[in-house]
Formats: C-alpha cells, structure tokens, sequence
C-alpha cells in the first residue's frame, strides 16, 4: 500500500471522527428541540433535515459551492473566519459532510427524545433535579442506544461519502483525497489492484461498525427512521 493510501485513510478516519464529534454537538439538541415541539412547523423542520436523504450529493455541493463562493457574503465570511476559501480544502468538507450526514445523527436521537417522552423527565423533576441535570443523568443515559447508533450511521456513512466531497473537495493529496476519492483514481487509471485494497477496507470498516452497533446495541432501531 502506498504512502498516499496511508494518508487517505488517515484523512478519512479524521474526518468521519471529527463530523461525528461536531454533529452530536448540535444534533443532540436539536433532535431535544424537536421532540419537545409540536407546531405546524415540525413536519417541515424535520422534511429539512432528512433532506441530504434523498437529496443527491451533488446538488448539495453544488448549492454549498454556490453559497460559500467568493463573491457571495458567505464565502467572504467563511474566508474571514477561517483565512482561506471554501472549495479544496479540508474545513471546506467537513462542512459539507456534516451537512450531509445530518440526518443518520439527528434521527436515531430523535426517536430517543420522543420515545421517552415527559414521563422521564417529570419523575426526574420530582427528585429536585435541575433541568439540565436530568438531561445529563437521566435523559441520555435513557437514550443511550439510540447514541450509540447516531455516531455508528454517522461515522460509517461519513467513510464512505464521495461525490459531495469531489465536488468541494476536488483531489488534493494530504488536503482533501480521502478512501473514495482515491479508490476512483485507481480505478479511472486501470489499476484495480490498489482499488481492490480500499474497497476491502471501506466495505470491512461498514461490515465491522455494524456488526458492533447489532451486537452490542440489539434493542435500538439502527435506522432511526420513525417513532
């Protein structure tokens, strides 16, 4: 294996932990935020969320390259921020993965939230706990399977995401090649050997984290797709 797969690996795997990192951050409370509303906003805030779902990678990048452009007030925000620009760099497809894995973090929580309802919380109110206690000692630890599927979803899919990434990202060593980019390389240049290396990895990482998740999580719903 090449020193430049080695990299890619290594970028993959940073960039899967740290989109899993920022995405509990805020999807553990927005997934709160969501369980507790019931407006005529919901179906809507929630349709928003699931979109990257169904909504194809690309068109995603496209709006995101689109937004954060130079010219845009985004991009010369983003520019202000984090002293260099959106597109071809690695902030740049976090960003985007996070966006993108949103809703295999968000969804497994939020089936958590709602399926403990109220009746935790006012049992825990009545032991005098603050608010923020009894999200801390009762609430989580309650929904702790359904953590334990949004970081798997959220990671696995992370691995493995491409055209979202080749569209910010482009095809820069050490910068923004990660396992997909540099699969589609090897395969575009015929050698298939070197694909097949990075294939096995990708397909073992999915295998492996699922197998992890069915076994010690069996009574979680691993999609989190409905209450």
């Amino acid at each position: 294996m090449h020193m430049n797969d080695l990299t890619a690996i290594w970028l993959t795997l940073k960039l899967a932990f740290l989109t899993v990192v920022v995405l509990l951050g805020i999807g553990l409370p927005i997934a709160w935020y969501l369980a507790k509303y019931t407006g005529k906003l919901k179906p809507f805030l929630e349709a928003l969320i699931a979109l990257p779902l169904v909504l194809p990678p690309t068109v995603l990048g496209f709006y995101l390259l689109s937004a954060f452009s130079p010219n845009a007030w985004l991009g010369r925000l983003w520019i202000d921020i984090t002293g260099g620009q959106f597109v071809f760099s690695f902030a740049g497809i976090l960003f985007g993965s996070i966006i993108y894995s949103l809703p295999f973090v968000v969804q497994p929580l939020l089936t958590g939230f709602s399926q403990v309802g109220n009746k935790l919380s006012l049992s825990a109110s009545t032991l005098g706990l603050s608010p923020s206690a009894q999200i801390l000692f009762v609430i989580l630890p309650a929904i702790k399977a359904n953590i334990v599927t949004a970081i798997t979803l959220g990671f696995a899919h992370t691995l493995g995401e491409f055209g979202l990434i080749l569209m910010i990202g482009g095809n820069i060593p050490s910068e923004t090649q990660v396992v997909s980019i540099a699969l589609f390389n090897y395969v575009e240049t015929l050698q298939y050997e070197q694909a097949h290396q990075l294939s096995l990895i990708l397909l073992l990482s999915s295998l492996i984290s699922l197998t992890l998740l069915y076994k010690f999580n069996r009574n979680a719903r691993p999609l989190g797709l409905g209450e």
